[in-house]
């Protein structure tokens, strides 16, 4: 394995387990450890790679930053559309849906045609979208609560306290990453308020670009097995299909 094999071996490692020691490249590519320290320094000049204590950790990863609604908006805004109009199709007139924050639950809410229907949401970009939506039939709510700025949300106890008392046939959701069976997000109190839609919800939409496959954030509130299925733009990645199929139905064609 010449040099360039190895820094490419090493790159796809890293970015499949998260963070890999020094030791686990010695023994599977047989090398020594001033060679491997060497390929992590080059790696991590690319921006590949962060070193730490023993090993490496991949850039890729772990979300160090939550990025504003705003920001999000604008990153991989085709697939977002692309899996916002699978998932208007399995919308129904009649629904009772939960739509919770984020940007492509938001290109959602652009997609819905349905003339009647009942939607809630604690995001206020997702109302906004939807009170355009005029329709005798078309009601939509919005569940005040603590406003969380980077999501546009609200999120806390008078949030939940009504959400307790609601129940929903489809829920939609997005998460900030997904690695494993655990569906990820940037704090406590967001992911408390999803997990209890989810747990009032009948069926569970998970609707999540490839940018966000493999990659880790702070706290998980659902896991894939318990999701009835994952919408997602058409994944070109076989590894990434096959990543996701292992714990619940994909659509992504």
């Amino acid at each position: 394995m010449n040099k360039r094999e190895r820094l490419e071996e090493i790159t796809r490692l890293v970015h499949k387990k998260g963070t890999i020691r020094i030791s686990e490249i010695v023994d599977l590519l047989n090398v020594t450890d001033m060679t491997v320290r060497r390929d992590f320094g080059e790696l991590e000049d690319k921006g590949i790679l962060t070193k730490i204590h023993g090993g490496a950790r991949s850039n890729k990863a772990f979300q160090l930053r939550e990025f504003s609604h705003s920001e999000k908006h604008v990153q991989n805004i085709e697939a977002k559309r692309s899996i916002a109009t699978k998932a208007a199709q399995l919308i129904e007139d009649g629904d009772t849906i939960f739509l919770g924050p984020g940007t492509t639950v938001a290109c959602l809410a652009e997609a819905i045609t349905n003339p009647k229907l009942t939607v809630m949401t604690n995001c206020l970009p997702v109302f906004t979208i939807l009170s355009h939506k005029k329709s005798e039939d078309f009601q939509v709510y919005l569940l005040g609560g603590e406003w969380r700025a980077v999501t546009e949300s609200f999120v806390g106890e008078m949030t939940n306290t009504l959400l307790e008392n609601m129940h929903f046939n489809k829920m939609f959701f997005s998460g900030n990453a997904v690695k494993e069976n655990d569906i990820m997000t940037s704090t406590l109190t967001e992911a408390y308020t999803q997990r209890l839609a989810l747990k009032h919800s009948l069926e569970k939409y998970l609707l999540i670009d490839a940018s966000k496959i493999g990659k880790e954030d702070f706290t998980t509130f659902c896991h894939l097995k318990d999701v009835t299925a994952v919408i997602s733009e058409q994944l070109t990645d076989e590894e990434h299909y096959r990543y996701l199929t292992a714990y619940t139905e994909v659509i992504s064609e």
